[in-house]
């Protein structure tokens, strides 16, 4: 039951990541130094798509199932668990790239409406 739990709260941290990937830059409207954390993140989070990676936490997440005698997945949590809700078939490289394109994307948008909205030096 415990690796059960601590499986369940790795996909938790996992998700609550993935939300940070993509929509952190909208909190450096409010706290920019939100920036010095986000941008790494959604580099990684960028990086493991364009790469066709998996992520750490999903063997992490895997293990910890199969020591709760679940069994884990195959393939990546955005495969797992991000992948149904948005594509009917499974992760092909190509949708890689296009999640990979949209972390950039929704990011290059939050950044640069920060900029625009940041408070001017007198």
């Amino acid at each position: 039951m415990v690796y059960r739990l601590l499986a369940d709260l790795v996909v938790l941290a996992h998700a609550l990541f993935v939300a940070f990937v993509v929509l952190g830059g909208f909190l450096v409207w409010r706290w920019w130094w939100v920036a010095w954390a986000h941008v790494p993140a959604a580099v990684w989070g960028a990086a493991i798509e364009y790469g066709g990676w998996i992520c750490p936490l999903t063997p992490l997440e895997n293990a910890l199932r199969a020591r709760a005698g679940v069994a884990g997945y195959a393939g990546g949590f955005v495969e797992h668990y991000v992948v149904p809700t948005l594509y009917p078939a499974g992760l092909t490289p190509p949708k890689q790239m296009v999640l990979g394109s949209l972390v950039v994307l929704v990011n290059i948008v939050a950044y640069g409406l920060a900029l625009r909205h940041a408070p001017r030096a007198p």
